[in-house]
């Protein structure tokens, strides 16, 4: 099953050292009966392009609680065994949460398939959509428009090899 988890540039680094995304539980995103529903198709690259930008959402809060961070939005999608994965019940159809996994065991970024990042173009207005996420949050339509603003661009892909390049 292909999950992708949210991180940033700092996070990548410590994952790259430590040779794990994390020791668990997880937080990432899939394509879950949840998401399906909502999204209303049965072409799974749409299904895991949407997965993927969920998660990409989630890089963007943890770069609003960490304004020390590079402003680039960083997504590893991974493979892990079927039902390691597994979406909260209680929480499948809150908005907030589709396509939202826990992941319960360590994640070796060995079984990174691939990275997805911002590109330094990007930077401005992912900068600009951290600092608004919560007014954004609070129902400003204003500060809505500029969070939207940074899903304008798509992340960027890299194999896994090119990490090195990505956090050097």
């Amino acid at each position: 099953m292909r999950v992708y988890v949210p991180l940033t540039l700092s996070g990548l680094a410590a994952a790259h050292e430590s040779g794990e995304l994390g020791s668990g539980p997880l937080y990432a995103y899939a394509v879950t009966p949840a998401l399906r529903e909502w999204y209303v198709s049965d072409d799974i690259e749409e299904l895991e392009y949407a997965a993927l930008n969920r998660a990409a959402q989630a890089s963007l809060r943890l770069l609003a609680g960490r304004p020390e961070t590079a402003r680039r939005r960083v997504v590893v999608a991974v493979d892990v065994a079927e039902g390691a994965a597994v979406a909260d019940p209680d929480r499948g159809l809150d908005q907030s949460s589709l396509g939202e996994v826990r992941v319960a065991g360590p994640v070796p970024l060995a079984k990174a398939a691939a990275v997805h990042v911002d590109a330094a173009e990007a930077e401005t207005d992912v900068a600009a959509a951290a600092a608004a996420l919560g007014a954004a949050d609070l129902g400003d339509d204003d500060a809505q428009f500029t969070v939207d603003g940074a899903e304008d661009h798509d992340l960027m892909w890299f194999g896994v090899q090119e990490i090195p390049q990505l956090i050097g």
